[in-house]
């Protein structure tokens, strides 16, 4: 009890509650705002969160009782030119894996100290663990409503709808993690929400506050989530810096650059200063390229926007597509040295240990392949990494970018797999960019061959479930009203390692599935998915 008193107060810098409003600075400038997660390796975990002042030496203080959070540890208090707020950083080590924490970072507040309900998190499993979980993957998610993201026209929401980040707030119990592999908030494009009039106008130059304001309101809006569930990110192209390029303004005819971002504002200083991933513990560099092992899944975040690799200019960079009305680019990065992370892709996949972590999942921010809106897909993608992802049977490759929903088969040098879903030998891939695009979900041009479901009739995100470590479930969730609009199960025959004290399942024959992706079941893996169908409508 004794360590516990001493705890809060040294956390407690006012026994006043403060009640905040999105995206408005706090009366309590140390107030912690933003609480974030992130995995640290199988022992660790980092915990971030932003104040509107910085932090002499930002301290979380932690356990596994909630009445003896005497274990603490300290990190450092970050910001850059034109940041309202200070990101503070904190990796704890020597955790115990697959454990529950309590946790209260530095200046908390409460109503009544000595009744302090800390926020938990739970640390990663150790690879080779079989147990079946649930990872919860959101793509191109902003903000919606009073701050001028778009609940009308293109942005098929009603008014008895959840939005996405209400969607996974709602469900988060029954996911371990959630994985945003980019366009995180859409800060950048206050300038269209301007133009396209969602927004009250300011000049130019006060652009950066309005931005910062976006920012914050998204990061607010996800606190219930992030604070107790690891977010695990990646970059996007709307993280390069605060105007995506440029845009024109109709009414005057007048064409905005990346010109217009100031200091603090490119190469995307906000998201680097924003998270800490599992970089160091994976070899990777900073929040751009990592992986870290979580039970039979051996997760991977590359970086299509920059450091392709080979000479290819990433599509952010100085001269890359991304060009808007010029020739620069986002003007970002690159970050690493020639070939620094296709060089680690492949040592990183090299490593891997399939007997413990059977599964490879690769995500990246844009996709390889499907039905292209303007310059959607990334052929530059497909040259820098299918070659490694064939070469060391990549199980799944997740993205988004494009603002629709699609399933596509496994693919190989763009022909789809033969096999299907029945332990192909391509990579399967699906794009799920719907997870709130301010100003709607995007047209679809083009039908290849090789999608097997695609829509843009609502928004949503999508829900992978390891079962055990041959069959792997992928379900799309509709964020208005938690329904599942379509799900599809892989089969790979892995080698599994597993006992029966740690997984549900045992192998079974795998599941035949047709060119149209509906599916007929062996006798041997009836039992299998009548068992599957149960635990995924339980899980919703």
């Amino acid at each position: 009890m004794r360590s516990l008193v001493l705890a809060v107060l040294a956390l407690a810098s006012s026994v006043l509650a403060q009640i905040n409003v999105p995206g408005q600075v706090p009366i309590n400038r140390v107030e912690p705002l933003q609480h974030r997660l992130a995995y640290a390796g199988t022992t660790g975990m980092t915990v971030s969160w932003n104040t509107y002042e910085q932090i002499n030496e930002p301290t979380v203080y932690y356990g596994t009782d909630t009445w003896d959070l005497s274990s603490f540890a300290t990190g450092t208090s970050v910001t850059y030119a034109t940041s309202l707020t200070w990101s503070n950083h904190v990796k704890i080590t020597g955790l115990m894996p697959n454990t529950q924490y309590y946790y209260v970072v530095s200046n908390t507040n409460c109503y009544n100290c000595s009744e302090l309900t800390p926020y938990t998190f739970t640390t990663a499993r150790n690879a080779g663990d079989y147990t079946p979980y649930t990872v919860a993957v959101a793509v191109d998610l902003g903000v919606m409503g009073s701050t001028g993201l778009s609940t009308t026209s293109k942005g098929k929401i009603t008014a008895n709808d959840s939005t996405t980040i209400q969607s996974l707030a709602r469900y988060m119990d029954g996911f371990d993690f959630l994985w945003h592999p980019g366009d995180i908030g859409y800060a950048d494009y206050w300038l269209k929400e301007q133009i396209q009039k969602y927004l009250t106008f300011v000049p130019i130059d006060k652009g950066y506050e309005v931005y910062n304001k976006l920012l914050n309101t998204f990061y607010d809006e996800m606190q219930p989530i992030t604070a107790q569930k690891p977010y695990m990110v990646g970059p996007g192209n709307h993280e390069a810096n605060c105007d995506n390029g440029g845009t024109t303004d109709p009414t005057t005819n007048t064409s905005y650059t990346v010109d217009i971002c100031m200091e603090g504002q490119r190469n995307f200083t906000g998201y680097r200063n924003h998270f800490r991933m599992p970089s160091k513990e994976s070899g990777g560099l900073e929040s751009f390229w990592y992986s870290f092992d979580h039970g039979m899944v051996h997760f991977i975040q590359i970086d299509t926007e920059t450091d392709l690799g080979h000479g290819i200019v990433g599509p952010d960079e100085a001269y890359g597509s991304e060009g808007g009305f010029d020739t620069i680019g986002q003007d970002a990065g690159p970050f690493g040295t020639m070939n620094q992370q296709v060089n680690w892709l492949q040592k990183d996949l090299a490593s891997v240990d399939r007997s413990k972590t059977p599964w490879i999942v690769v995500s990246g921010h844009r996709p390889f392949y499907g039905a292209s809106h303007e310059n959607g897909v990334c052929n530059e993608c497909v040259t820098a990494f299918e070659p490694l992802f064939l070469k060391y049977n990549v199980d799944l490759v997740l993205a988004g970018h494009v603002h629709f929903y699609e399933r596509n088969a496994p693919i190989k040098n763009g022909t789809a797999d033969p096999n299907e879903l029945n332990n192909p030998s391509a990579p399967w891939y699906i794009m799920n960019g719907a997870a709130g695009h301010y100003d709607g979900l995007d047209p679809i041009e083009g039908s290849p061959d090789y999608i097997r479901y695609i829509q843009n009739s609502t928004y949503g995100w999508s829900k992978l479930t390891f079962h055990n470590c041959t069959h792997l479930t992928h379900q799309f969730v509709v964020s208005g009203n938690g329904t599942v609009l379509d799900t599809a199960t892989l089969y790979k025959n892995h080698t599994c390692s597993m006992t029966a004290s740690n997984s549900s399942w045992t192998n079974s024959s795998s599941p035949v599935t047709d060119h149209n992706g509906s599916t007929s079941l062996t006798v041997s893996s009836a039992l299998f998915v009548v068992v599957l169908a149960t635990v995924l409508m339980v899980a919703m």
